[in-house]
């Protein structure tokens, strides 16, 4: 860990821990550049953990295009970018 986000996110490494739990790229920089609020908010198992048709559905929340043709890993890419 340790990469340097530049001057917007305040914790790198904090951002991320919470890449690679599955956060999306703005919760993340959000979360890290606060204080505490990873301990405020609620606690999401990482994408691993979901099953595909979660992924699928959350994909389709986020109006992600070609999520139908998606494997599981191709869905947790997409939602994490």
């Amino acid at each position: 860990m340790g990469n340097n986000h530049g001057p917007s996110i305040k914790d790198d490494d904090q951002y991320e821990a919470l890449r690679e739990k599955g956060y999306s790229k703005e919760k993340a920089a959000r979360i890290a550049n606060s204080d505490g609020a990873e301990e405020r908010g609620g606690k999401a198992e990482p994408y691993e953990e979901w099953t595909k048709d979660e992924l699928y559905d959350r994909a389709q929340e986020l109006e992600i295009e070609g999520r139908s043709d998606m494997t599981k890993d191709e869905l947790i890419e997409a939602l994490r970018s």
